[in-house]
């Protein structure tokens, strides 16, 4: 059994949500998100939350239920709090900026690295060595902080790159003589 998936999600005000066939959309204040449901699962409104249950007792439906119970919630707090990452940059000369829709980072590189912000995620630098990426889409915020995070992973060494904010990096003794 579930123990995830058996919890109904609470609609907080100022959310909207629908199911229209498999599709669930939730609408608030910072944009609206849609999450095509499994046929393995049903999803139902009632009283100000969204149950999900399964179809039947497949190991597969039943797998389903946490995962498509957790992605509800997901959206529907993505819609009305959002998400966001923030990431460290270490380094001498390491540095980033944000100049209209692309995110200019110096790396230690021969050359500048221009990344395009998309549009459905919001890219902030507070200082030169600290980028923060919000949105409503928790995956796709997650996956643009990780782009950017690849383009220089934190050495084990110097401890030089891009690194999320409170990530350890595990040091490792350099040559001896």
């Amino acid at each position: 059994m579930s123990r995830v998936g058996k919890h109904p999600v609470a609609v907080p005000s100022g959310v909207e949500v629908q199911i229209s066939g498999q599709t669930l959309s939730a609408k608030g204040s910072l944009g609206t998100l849609r999450l095509v449901v499994s046929n393995e699962v049903t999803a139902a409104i009632a009283d100000g939350a969204v149950t999900i249950a399964p179809k039947n007792e497949t190991k597969h439906a039943r797998a389903m239920w946490g995962t498509t119970r957790a992605l509800v919630n997901n959206m529907v707090n993505g819609v009305s709090k959002g998400f966001s990452v923030t990431l460290e940059i270490n380094g001498v000369g390491y540095r980033a900026a944000v100049q209209g829709s692309t995110l200019n980072l110096q790396l230690g590189y021969s050359h500048d690295i221009a990344y395009p912000i998309p549009s459905d995620v919001n890219i902030v630098c507070e200082r030169p060595t600290l980028i923060r990426v919000s949105g409503a889409d928790r995956q796709r915020v997650g996956q643009i902080a990780a782009e950017i995070r690849a383009y220089r992973p934190p050495e084990p060494y110097k401890g030089k790159g891009v690194r999320y904010e409170g990530e350890y990096v595990r040091r490792k003794e350099g040559k001896k003589k």
